[in-house]
């Protein structure tokens, strides 16, 4: 296997990273320009606070988005299966109603 070795940065510090496919080092590339963009606003709004509360506020609202999309995920596919028992309550019935 072709392992890819990188390094991001977060908070002014490098974290090397291994992977083993290249969409693997473009997603963690691209997770961490988000963080480092969720901070940059962070700071914005909380410019007297330590790197360790900025970056425990930047993980509230990653996990905060996780949950949201999880739970619209959710809604998504009970909606998807109240559609399908409709769906098949009408081909119940159109074939009980098209034999008479």
């Amino acid at each position: 296997m072709n392992w890819i070795n990188g390094k991001i940065e977060i908070a002014g510090r490098p974290y090397p990273f291994k992977v083993d496919k290249e969409e693997a080092e473009e997603s963690i590339r691209k997770a961490g320009k988000l963080i480092s963009e969720m901070l940059y606003q962070i700071k914005q709004h909380y410019s007297n606070k330590d790197e360790q509360d900025l970056l425990a506020v930047a993980a509230l609202q990653f996990a905060r988005k996780t949950i949201e999309l999880e739970d619209s995920k959710a809604g998504s596919t009970e909606q998807v299966d109240r559609l399908k028992q409709i769906n098949e309550q009408i081909d119940v019935f159109l074939k009980k109603y098209t034999n008479c």
